[in-house]
């Protein structure tokens, strides 16, 4: 429980929280300060189970020795070296293990350093394609309502959660949105719903009203993630596929939430059957334990961009200080390893079921307006209590004092665990949500 000692206040104001109210956290903090498996622990010695995975970075539990392991000895050896013009083994190493889990043809790996950056690099790199290829004129984006695509301004301009934008104004003018799939007759339904497909048609409305010869680019999660578990209705990702490819358009999966098994496959992109041209990730990518995103690009976009650009030059003029870091290369690396030695795709795609039918069993609890769910992912909505996402914000301070962590994004609960999760581990997350949200 938060306190509000004085001196603690006074002690926490530097620090400008993200996406927090600071105000009322540090009048009244939460915080940890260890952790290991699929729990934290606070202060005071409370043990608090993880239902979120951190912030669905933590797929293989918190605390790794082979990643702390790996990333010492790799900082002990080779800190830092610059990424533009040199390099260093472990980038080329690690693109060629993330090369193994992509759909085919996907296999030319951009690194950042979230999925934030991600994105944006995405943005430029589909712009630069369309560029050398002759079509400079494709300069728009669609996106989705309910979408989170990051913070940078290229992603805040292609989200479609109204709070992500509504500060800021367009981000990136050029970009439109498609409708959400949340539709009314899709509620508590378990994984992808029957209904909405035809709302990927939304897509070539566009294409029609601004000339699909002139959008570069659309961007999806392919499960949304951050608004609250929003699956994709059965064969809305194939339709967008199928649009794109009429009319010479890009297709962007988001999947820094989606990938790395989240799914119950590699990436959502193979849990669907739907391959993009371009991908981005971060997150479990290193199991959260060092800041790291990439984008992968099929061959023949790399191909088209560096084949444009001088024969002994820079020929993309994109890139971060810290991009394929030696450290988060050596955490990813041991994550590649601890993905395929602890099967980790297999563990989360095997209690996926009985996960999605213990969330599921929350239904009757009074307040609960919705439970969405695929993978091992879903998000129980509250129904609005005095204010839109009042009722999710308290919830989420309580689980926190009855110890559990969750992400909540408005009145959504978001439930995601480690993929380490056991059976027990799921009752202990569905016991203590129904004992909160049924006190309240």
């Amino acid at each position: 429980m938060g306190h509000s000692d004085p001196n603690v206040e006074t002690a926490l104001q530097p620090f400008w929280m993200p996406f927090s109210a600071n105000k009322e956290f540090k009048h009244e903090p939460r915080m940890v300060v260890r952790a290991e498996g699929l729990y934290f622990y606070t202060e005071a010695g409370d043990k608090l189970i993880d239902a979120s995975s951190g912030l669905f970075c933590v797929a293989a539990g918190h605390c790794r020795p082979e990643i702390t392991e790996a990333v010492a000895k790799q900082l002990q050896t080779l800190d830092f070296t610059a990424p533009f013009l040199r390099a260093q083994p472990k980038s080329f190493e690690l693109a060629a293990r993330i090369a193994q889990h992509t759909p085919e043809g996907l296999n030319r790996v951009f690194f950042t350093n979230s999925g934030s950056e991600s994105v944006d690099s995405a943005m430029k790199i589909a712009l630069m394609y369309h560029r050398v290829r002759g079509e400079p004129q494709r300069q728009l984006f669609i996106s989705r309502e309910r979408a989170y695509h990051g913070v940078n301004m290229g992603g805040v301009a292609l989200a479609g959660m109204v709070n992500n934008r509504r500060a800021f104004g367009v981000g990136l003018p050029g970009v439109y949105h498609m409708r959400h799939t949340g539709l009314p007759e899709n509620r508590f339904v378990k994984g992808q719903p029957e209904h909405g497909a035809e709302l990927a048609d939304d897509l070539e409305r566009f294409c029609q009203l601004l000339g699909g010869e002139n959008i570069a680019a659309v961007f999806v999660e392919p499960a949304a993630g951050s608004y609250g578990c929003l699956p994709p209705p059965k064969g809305y990702l194939d339709r967008l596929r199928r649009i794109c490819d009429a009319h010479g358009i890009l297709l962007v999966f988001d999947e820094v939430i989606t990938g790395w098994g989240r799914m119950g496959a590699p990436f959502a992109a193979q849990a669907f059957g739907v391959s993009p041209d371009l991908m981005t990730m971060a997150k479990a990518l290193t199991n959260g334990a060092q800041p790291m995103g990439a984008v992968v690009a099929k061959q023949g976009i790399y191909d088209a961009i560096t084949n444009a650009g001088p024969e002994r030059g820079v020929e993309f003029f994109h890139g971060y200080t810290y991009s394929a870091h030696p450290a988060a290369c050596a955490a990813g690396l041991a994550m590649m390893d601890i993905f395929e030695k602890d099967r980790l795709f297999e563990r989360a795609a095997e209690l996926s079921p009985y996960f999605i039918d213990a969330v599921h069993g929350l239904r009757d609890v009074g307040c609960v307006s919705d439970i969405r769910s695929v993978g091992l992912m879903a998000a129980v909505e509250l129904a609005p209590d005095k204010a839109p996402g009042a009722r999710g914000h308290e919830v989420q301070k309580r689980l926190f004092d009855t110890g559990l962590h969750l992400k909540s994004t408005g009145d959504s609960l978001i439930i995601a665990p480690p993929f380490i999760a056991e059976r027990k581990h799921v009752d202990e997350i569905v016991e203590k949500v129904r004992a909160v949200i049924s006190a309240i």
